[in-house]
């Protein structure tokens, strides 16, 4: 029976205590799911071994229940023969059968009850390892999201994390910078070239008023 003690011992224990001291819960989770299997490995095969012995004990015991009958029958033919003296000798022999019986059909009942009992229990364990089953994968899943959210946690609090965004905030003041420099040279080249146009039309208008009064000249329009 001391299997099925570790057994119970296993199966009562604090999963999420074990999970709590544990440096890796999947592998903890897992490796609670293997020594189960082999727990219910072992308690099956010595239940096989029960239920053997079981139906060894019930051939003896009906065994000896068909030589007791016998005997008795063998009996009652003699006396019917009216031979006393062998029908005495063939109920020496039931009476004999008989005592054995008693042990038999004691050592049988006994095994029957004990084979009953390892059978309810085995049960148990494995609707408790089927359980756990399916448990594993939401712990699994569990303590993933648990690594996950810590590792993005730990991102967003480092140094590291924090000198990169002072860095990337440096590098957009740069560059708007250097936008707002090119923006005012832009504008800057901007009024050149209307100043320049100024003057153009400027010279341009000098020079049609000039040729318009050598023709006024020419024609003697004042």
């Amino acid at each position: 029976m001391a299997i099925f003690e570790r057994l119970s011992d296993l199966l009562k224990a604090n999963v999420n205590d074990m999970l709590d001291k544990a440096e890796d819960p999947e592998k903890m989770v897992k490796q609670i799911i293997i020594d189960m299997e082999a727990q219910v490995n072992s308690a099956t095969q010595a239940l096989g071994a029960a239920m053997g012995s079981e139906k060894q004990a019930l051939k003896q015991l009906e065994s000896a229940k068909a030589a007791s009958e016998d005997w008795s029958k063998k009996a009652k033919t003699a006396l019917l023969a009216g031979n006393e003296e062998l029908a005495k000798k063939a109920l020496a022999q039931k009476t004999s059968v008989d005592g054995d019986l008693v042990q038999f059909q004691a050592a049988y009942d006994s095994m029957s009850m004990q084979v009953g009992q390892l059978k309810d229990q085995v049960r148990q364990l494995k609707s408790k390892l089927e359980e756990a089953r399916m448990k594993q994968n939401m712990l699994i899943a569990r303590s993933k999201m648990a690594d996950a959210q810590k590792s993005v946690s730990t991102s967003l609090n480092s140094t590291d994390s924090t000198s990169a965004f002072t860095k990337l905030d440096k590098m957009e003041q740069k560059v708007n910078a250097k936008e707002a420099e090119a923006q005012a040279f832009t504008e800057m080249a901007g009024e050149n070239t209307s100043l320049e146009d100024e003057f153009e039309a400027l010279e341009q208008t000098s020079a049609v008023d000039n040729e318009l009064a050598k023709l006024k000249a020419e024609l003697g329009i004042e």
